[in-house]
């Protein structure tokens, strides 16, 4: 029984949609999904049947693209919280782990694997930025959510942030002394592990500061992550940050199939153990 972990299988690109089919099966492992999946509601679900066909158990979060909300045939499709709810819902059809859900225990060793949906506040931008001009700084590197991930009923992106984070420390704090966990989030948690170079100027859609602490506050042996598609381990005070994107075409090779870039988290030896590693 081993636990793997990807993210960012941005299936709206046929060469990652036509890969997924040809994943192995994978009977008594687990998977961790850190978001990312799709922009279509009927991609997620097509991706969904597959994951939950491989795997014994699959625990997902979502990434910003999934909670896109682009108009189509002449309606828009729910935005904000009713978006993510929507794709609570579908996970939970399936029998998939979601944020919303009591966290699971990972047997050997015994871990919490706590998924969370945080989204980001922009607190990740220099600091001579001001809020107001986050947008015009970042240039051609600002985020498409700008215009396509709402975030409704809350004022702002930041407030939602603010409210997810809020109620996963809460869960996390309640859980008993002791405790080690696997945190599962679809932005990085550490602002000092943003190595963008090709767009370094994206950094204030990747994250929050207030969770800067949380791999220690919350005994966290690992930390699984996407978003950045930059493929890597590093340990931080101890603590293992994986960054598991799959990404865009050009970023992967579909000639080593989506297997390949399953990351192994633990198995039946316990933590899988890297100093750091950087994947082609």
């Amino acid at each position: 029984m081993r636990l793997f972990a990807i993210s960012d299988l941005h299936l709206g690109h046929q060469a990652n949609r036509a890969a997924l089919p040809d994943l192995p099966d994978h009977a008594g492992d687990w998977l961790i999904v850190a978001g990312d999946i799709a922009e279509q509601l009927e991609l997620q679900e097509a991706a969904f049947r597959v994951l939950t066909d491989r795997f014994a158990r699959v625990i997902w979060v979502p990434g910003n693209h999934d909670l896109w909300s682009v108009p189509r045939d002449g309606a828009s499709s729910p935005r904000g919280v009713a978006r993510y709810r929507d794709l609570v819902d579908m996970a939970r059809g399936h029998g998939i782990v979601t944020p919303e859900d009591p966290f699971p225990v990972w047997p050997d060793p015994p871990h919490v694997i706590a998924p969370l949906f945080l989204l980001y506040d922009y607190s990740f931008r220099p600091a001579h930025v001001p809020r107001s001009e986050v947008r015009r700084w970042a240039g051609a590197a600002a985020c498409a959510d700008e215009f396509f991930l709402q975030p409704d009923p809350y004022p702002s992106r930041e407030a939602w942030c603010e409210a997810l984070c809020t109620t996963a420390e809460r869960r996390l704090a309640d859980l008993p002394a002791g405790t080690r966990t696997i945190l599962v989030n679809h932005w990085p948690l550490l602002a000092e592990l943003i190595r963008i170079p090709r767009i370094p100027r994206f950094r204030p859609w990747c994250g929050t500061i207030r969770t800067a602490d949380w791999h220690r506050r919350f005994r966290a042996s690992v930390v699984v992550s996407g978003h950045l598609h930059t493929r890597r381990t590093d340990v931080v005070d101890g603590c293992r940050f994986e960054e598991v994107s799959l990404g865009y075409p050009g970023q992967w090779r579909p000639e080593r199939g989506i297997a390949a870039y399953l990351r192994p988290i633990f198995g039946p030896a316990g933590p899988v153990s890297r100093a750091r590693r950087d994947a082609p």
